[in-house]
């Protein structure tokens, strides 16, 4: 029988990593509209087709960014989305995350293996050498995820972010090519 190419990037026991795409818009709100109470205050996703077409062009044309969705390879189905923005190359190398399980994904450890697909695809492919998630202090959920892929606290940068109307507090916590290979 024939190998057929894989449609992601990268593929786990149950998960595979792929880049965003304007088909998937439709998709995309109606989770990001189911999900809303697990989002908010932390997270404000697009639940519009124009919202998300913006947000996805976004992704998709610049190259500041890499938009990955975390798909279910039972049936394909889209459980969360990691983005890694603000990509800077030359001496720093670097990334900041930023991620959200849809509500029907939560609690499945859907998002920890995709994470670990994404780090391994920045640091591989993408050649980058550190990534970083800014992660409100009381948003257990994304520091816990954090944490259970390996990436460390350095620390608390106070009104870091303008989040819902304010500036908010954010944790630091980053991973390194170096930290994926001796952990």
């Amino acid at each position: 029988m024939p190998h057929t190419a894989s449609r992601y990037l990268a593929e786990g026991p149950r998960v595979g990593i792929r880049h965003f795409t304007y088909e998937d818009g439709a998709e995309f709100t109606a989770r990001a509209r189911e999900s809303k109470e697990l989002h908010q205050p932390w997270l404000f996703p697009p639940a519009s087709g124009d919202a998300y077409t913006a947000y996805a062009q976004r992704l998709i044309e610049d190259r500041s960014k890499a938009g990955f969705l975390v798909c279910e390879l039972d049936g394909g189905g889209i459980a969360g989305f990691i983005n890694i923005n603000n990509i800077v190359e030359g001496g720093f190398q670097c990334g900041a995350l930023g991620y959200g399980a849809f509500a029907h994904a939560a609690g499945r450890g859907l998002m920890r293996e995709g994470m670990n697909l994404v780090v391994g695809h920045a640091f591989g492919p993408m050649r980058l050498h550190r990534l970083e998630i800014n992660a409100q202090p009381g948003n257990a959920g994304s520091i816990g995820l954090a944490r259970s892929c390996g990436f460390r606290l350095e620390g608390l940068s106070p009104n870091m972010i303008y989040i819902d109307g304010a500036w908010r507090d954010h944790e630091r916590w980053a991973i390194t090519a170096e930290m994926r290979t001796s952990g």
